[in-house]
Order: C-alpha cells, then structure tokens, then sequence
C-alpha cells in the first residue's frame, strides 16, 4: 500500500485556471471528473459501451490467434513498441493483445531499471536480446525510447546522451525493418485531466494502487516538460521506414480496438478476415504528430 509521509497536493494551471489537486484526498474533484474525458481535445463525449467493446475486441483476438499460426507456419517476427504519457494505458493495451496468445511464442518485456553491467553497455543492448525470433510476436512495455522522454525529463540521462540518441535512433529502428521485422511504434496519448484522474484511481483502489508509481508522483508537475520531449521525439524519429501510430487514449476500450485493428490490417497472415476487423476510427487513431496539433 501506499503510505502518505507528507502532503503530496500540487497547485496545477488546467483550463486557463489555478486547481488545487491532493492525490491523498479520497474524495475525487468534481471539476477534474466531468473535464477528464474531453480533456485534450478528445473527440468523444462518451467512452465507448462495454457490450460493443466486448463484442469487437472478441472477432480482433480471433484475428490474433491466426496471427500466431500464420508466424509460426512462416516465421515471421512482429515486434510492438508500447509508449506513452504515464497511466495512457499501455499495460491494458498489451493485455488485451495478449490475452489469447499463445505465452510460448507471445512475449511482453517490460525492463527494470538498468543494471551497473548494463549501465556500461552500449545503449541499444539490453533491448536487442529481448528482440524476436523466428515466429515470435514481442511486446516492449516501455522501451529503448525511455531515452527520448522519461530520461531526460527525470535526469536520468545526460542532455549529450539525450541528443545522441536522437540522433542514432533512426537508424536503429531502420535496421529493425530491414532485418525483416514487423514493426510497431505506438504512442499512447491523453489529456492532463484525464491522467490526474487515473492517478487518482490507482491511489485509492487497493487493486490498482501498485501502479502508482514515485515516477507518477513526480510527474504531476513535469506536464509540460513531457509535452515538450514528446513533440521532439515525435518530429525527429518519425520516419518513413519506423512511423509513430498516435493514439489518442482517453477512452481506453476505443484506444485498444483501434490499435489492435492497425496491428492486424498491416499484417498479411492467412486466413484474414477484414470484416472481422473493421475500419480504424481516424479520430483515434492515426500517423505521427499531426494527430496531436
């Protein structure tokens, strides 16, 4: 459990207003429940229903489950980079694509904190042995983009090392594609009111609250900082070969659909069902920066 040492309340600037928000206080704001799913000029007024949402995530794991077999007839290799704003939605994004696979041949990595071995690494290495073999679907809950985004913003990184890794990331990520890999990029993105209440959430439910990290609470006044990196990233490794897919993450289940349904449209696996998969909703889910002006 969480234990509260000292007052963790914060005087934030949302909506052209000064809000006082105490992530202790179990009472959640009402100003921050009724902004919170509109907040980041989020298209929908309402989240998605659970029936429909049910409905369709069911007919895109069947369209998954073929994906498997498809790699393992073939030996195609399909890896997903899962980034984004803190409580975006990155881990229930990867469970719901994972959730029927097959474990042995569906992975997901999601790294701790370096070691000193491999702190002394070349910066790539710790990720390029998590990489896919043959037949294999591989799931970065986070990834070697740390370093454009969580490093730099926390101080974990040094500003040289920062622009180093902008530049050499590119090419990095090129080489992935060239090898023959099928390969993903995911930004998961959502308003600040929106992140403030999952914040809120993980606090006070006993089931979530191991989510809530000292990074979470750190970033409640790095908002824009993270913007900040976040349009760098986006701008200068966009790239033709290794694009960005934005997503835009208020609603959880309409985010997962429609990223699953980009998954599995740029696949050519047999026994592929468009039907079953349906059209990506265009005001969720689209190609780099723009989705985000």
């Amino acid at each position: 459990m969480v234990e509260k040492t000292e007052s963790r309340s914060v005087d934030l600037e949302i909506g052209g207003k000064r809000r006082a928000f105490d992530i202790d206080n179990p009472v959640l704001p009402e100003w921050l429940d009724e902004a919170a799913l509109q907040s980041g000029n989020f298209p929908y007024k309402k989240k998605l229903g659970e029936e429909e949402y049910v409905k369709d995530l069911q007919k895109l794991q069947v369209e998954l489950v073929k994906v498997q077999f498809w790699q393992q007839a073939t030996g195609q290799r399909v890896m997903a980079l899962f980034e984004g704003r803190d409580a975006a939605g990155k881990g229930g994004a990867i469970a719901a694509t994972t959730s029927y696979m097959n474990p042995r041949t569906a992975r997901i990595v999601a790294l701790a904190k370096p070691t000193e071995t491999e702190r002394g690494q070349w910066y790539f290495q710790r990720y390029v042995t998590h990489f896919p073999t043959a037949g294999e679907f591989v799931l970065f809950d986070r990834s070697w983009y740390n370093r454009a985004g969580v490093e730099p913003v926390m101080g974990f990184c040094k500003p040289e090392e920062y622009e180093k890794f902008l530049k050499q990331v590119p090419r990095f990520d090129k080489m992935i594609v060239q090898d023959g890999i099928h390969f993903f990029k995911f930004w998961l993105d959502l308003g600040r009111e929106m992140q403030l209440k999952r914040f809120h959430d993980r606090r006070h439910d006993p089931l979530k609250v191991w989510k809530l990290s000292s990074m979470d609470i750190a970033a409640l006044t790095k908002w824009d900082d993270y913007t900040e990196k976040r349009d760098r990233m986006l701008k200068e490794t966009h790239t033709d070969d290794a694009p960005w897919t934005v997503v835009l993450a208020n609603d959880k289940r309409r985010a997962r659909l429609n990223l699953l349904r980009h998954i599995l449209h740029a696949l050519d696996y047999d026994g592929k069902d468009k039907n079953a998969i349906g059209e990506i909703d265009d005001k969720i889910l689209g190609s780099g920066p723009k989705m985000l002006k």
